[in-house]
């Protein structure tokens, strides 16, 4: 199968793929940050990079027929926490290239298939891009297949069961050895968090996540820490040091994994809409 992958990350999409035991034939990777295509080429030799996003009518036409279409679209529009500016926001306005990529394949190819995802947002702003979409989002929490607390929407041509046999992954599980307790602060209050973490974004590399709260380690030496970057790859069941790669910088680490998709809950997605090997 032929894949394009439109805000591709550090390939996180390939890597579901992957577990489903999908043969692919072209994975097509559209991202402009330096530090997610190194991150991908260092993990992935057979990937073909397209560049910017903003150039699509410049490398369309030299695809391969489009079997499936992945986008993460930038979510700093769409945020609950944010402006709520939507559509009027210029990082919001990728949407519409996003869905011009798409229309474009569709029309060579109908039965071309899409997964798309988004952070939790009002319920007018997720009515409308319902109506773009032409489907209902739904919403997965990653706790049910790790240890962190991470509700996202996605959007899919086809129907999605919810999650079975799911695996209660504890915080105290992914943890490195070393460590007493996990501690939740939010301002001054320090609260014991036993079961799973909060969520993490690209500003954990501060030692701060979801909006203001911390997730911190209480070492048995008494001190604290930020979780490490090895800790937040297994909250996103990230393979262990993915993002370990020369040059790349645990600050870039840290953004790059919470920018990220959790890959068990896009392995599931894409088994619900056939991506697997039925042998």
């Amino acid at each position: 199968m032929n894949v394009l992958s439109l805000f591709d990350g550090i390939s996180l999409g390939k890597l579901a793929l992957e577990l489903n035991n999908i043969k692919i034939t072209n994975y097509y990777a559209v991202e402009t940050d330096k530090y997610a295509v190194k991150v991908s080429k260092h993990n992935h030799k057979s990937i073909t990079h397209l560049g910017d996003i903003m150039l699509w009518r410049n490398w369309i036409d030299d695809l391969e027929p489009i079997d499936l279409i992945m986008a993460g679209f930038p979510c700093q529009a769409w945020s609950v926490i944010g402006k709520h500016l939507g559509f009027d926001d210029p990082r919001g306005k990728l949407v519409w290239v996003m869905m011009d990529i798409y229309n474009y394949i569709k029309a060579k190819n109908p039965m071309v298939k899409f997964l798309f995802e988004n952070v939790r947002m009002k319920s007018e702003t997720l009515n409308e891009l319902d109506e773009l979409f032409e489907c209902n989002h739904f919403q997965i929490n990653s706790k049910d297949v790790s240890a962190q607390n991470r509700v996202r929407c996605y959007w899919c041509n086809w129907k999605v069961e919810s999650i079975e046999n799911f695996n209660d992954v504890q915080l105290e599980d992914i943890l490195e050895p070393g460590y007493k307790q996990c501690f939740l602060k939010n301002h001054d209050k320090w609260v014991l968090r036993k079961h799973k973490s909060t969520c993490l974004d690209a500003n954990y590399f501060k030692g701060v996540d979801n909006h203001g709260q911390r997730t911190m380690v209480k070492c048995e030496d008494g001190t604290y820490r930020k979780l490490l970057p090895i800790e937040c790859e297994r909250l996103q069941t990230i393979p262990e040091n993915y993002t370990l790669c020369p040059q790349i910088s645990n600050t870039q680490r840290y953004k790059m994994i919470g920018n990220a998709w959790t890959v068990l809950v896009i392995a599931h997605i894409l088994k619900q809409g056939g991506y697997y090997n039925k042998l």
